[in-house]
């Protein structure tokens, strides 16, 4: 249980995301996310040089990103401050919430930024040298399309895992169509009133699309609207499966920033000193191979355990669901109505650029819980290699 750790009230933002091949296409993720972070800390009167370390969160490679977290922070003006670049596939926010935790819990440092970018938009296509090759063929990876169709060890499709865990948990196309159209509805709640909810946090993004030319990405973009007759007409992606096109994520581009801090610090920073938000306790998992989907119950009991409350004291409930079985099992597994999960969006219906995802749906349910009057926020999210991350945070 961490005790020390705090973000400070609209201490994070998220910019817009955009479905892959969409506006933020051809936009270096670091430049953009440092920009991006660079334009928002000038909004709120912060220097960035009050950070004493950068936690860069990606998972889709970049021209010169070996430079990582130390180039990230000079871009957005903190040009003396060190750092580390984090990649955890899905759950790399999550990873980097929590290891900023640790660094103000110890004392380590006073006040950590936590930058996650990705876009998936034309990934890296890698080569190695393979001289023992037939004619000395190369060795060649897509950094998407390769490791979404293919877990080394599992052996199989990221889909598969998800028809893997229906099986077992009995989980119907029915109800895959059914909670899909509701994550649709919540999604669309936090875009009434003039996008008033996403605009408690959303920032925009400033993209160049030539060189005397920028645009703002202020909302999402590409969200595909969803209706019962439409999500029926689908077929499985997997022959006899349960999962369709629209029952899973897209790729996406786009980045999200939060500040951890001490109290102290919190309070100073925020924009409303009486509204707290604590970084309580961390949890993870790893299910049976191909099982990824089911990781994320496993890692949300410890994470609960860890803060020492139950499902029932929770407020919020936000998760990474690449696809909808996830939502559907964790709900049997932890004795959750599926509708409670992911209020005012999701993954699964804004999209997937992995290493901000996380950072979003936090973002998104601390609003939620401040909303409310306060209490406790839990989020959870699967990862690849069969994986999963959950954090707990009270706000109040």
């Amino acid at each position: 249980m961490l005790t020390k750790a705090f973000i400070p009230y609209k201490g994070y933002y998220s910019s817009p995301f955009a479905r892959w091949q969409g506006t933020m296409a051809n936009e270096h993720a670091v430049v953009l996310g440092a920009g991006t972070s660079k334009r928002w800390f000038a909004g709120k009167g912060w220097d960035p040089k009050m950070f004493d370390y950068v936690f860069l969160g990606m998972t889709v490679g970049q021209p010169q990103w070996f430079y990582g977290a130390p180039w990230a922070a000079a871009l957005m003006g903190a040009e003396a401050t060190p750092g580390v670049t984090m990649s955890h596939a899905c759950a790399t926010s999550t990873v980097c919430a929590y290891q900023a935790g640790m660094c103000v819990e110890t004392g380590l440092h006073e006040s950590v930024y936590v930058l996650t970018a990705d876009r998936c938009s034309n990934g890296p296509h890698t080569v190695w040298p393979n001289p023992n090759g037939p004619g000395g063929e190369v060795i060649h990876e897509n950094w998407n399309m390769d490791n979404f169709n293919r877990d080394p060890w599992a052996g199989q499709a990221m889909i598969r895992t998800a028809e893997n865990v229906a099986r077992e948990a009995g989980i119907t196309r029915e109800e895959c169509d059914a909670a899909t159209l509701r994550k649709y509805e919540q999604y669309r709640e936090g875009l009434d009133d003039g996008r008033a909810f996403q605009k408690r946090y959303m920032f925009p993004a400033e993209v160049r699309v030539s060189r005397k030319k920028t645009v703002m990405v202020e909302e999402d973009e590409g969200v595909t609207p969803t209706t019962a007759e439409g999500l029926a007409r689908l077929k499985p992606v997997v022959p006899d499966g349960v999962v369709t096109f629209g029952c899973q994520t897209h790729p996406a581009d786009g980045n999200a920033g939060l500040v951890v801090t001490t109290r102290d610090k919190a309070r100073e920073l925020s924009d409303d000193a009486g509204v707290e938000i604590q970084l309580i306790s961390y949890g993870y998992a790893r299910a049976p191979k191909a099982f990824m989907p089911a990781a994320v119950s496993g890692a949300v009991k410890m994470a609960l355990s860890n803060a020492g409350i139950k499902i029932d004291d929770v407020k919020a409930v936000k998760t990474h669901n690449p696809f909808i079985v996830n939502d559907l099992n964790l709900a049997k597994e932890v004795g959750l109505q599926v509708d409670r999960i992911n209020n005012y969006g999701s993954s699964l219906i804004f999209g997937h650029p992995q290493g901000p995802t996380g950072a979003r749906l936090i973002i998104e349910g601390i609003e939620e819980v401040a909303m409310e009057g306060g209490g406790y926020l839990l989020f959870g999210g699967c990862s690849a290699g069969d994986s999963a991350a959950s954090l707990v945070l009270k706000i109040g």
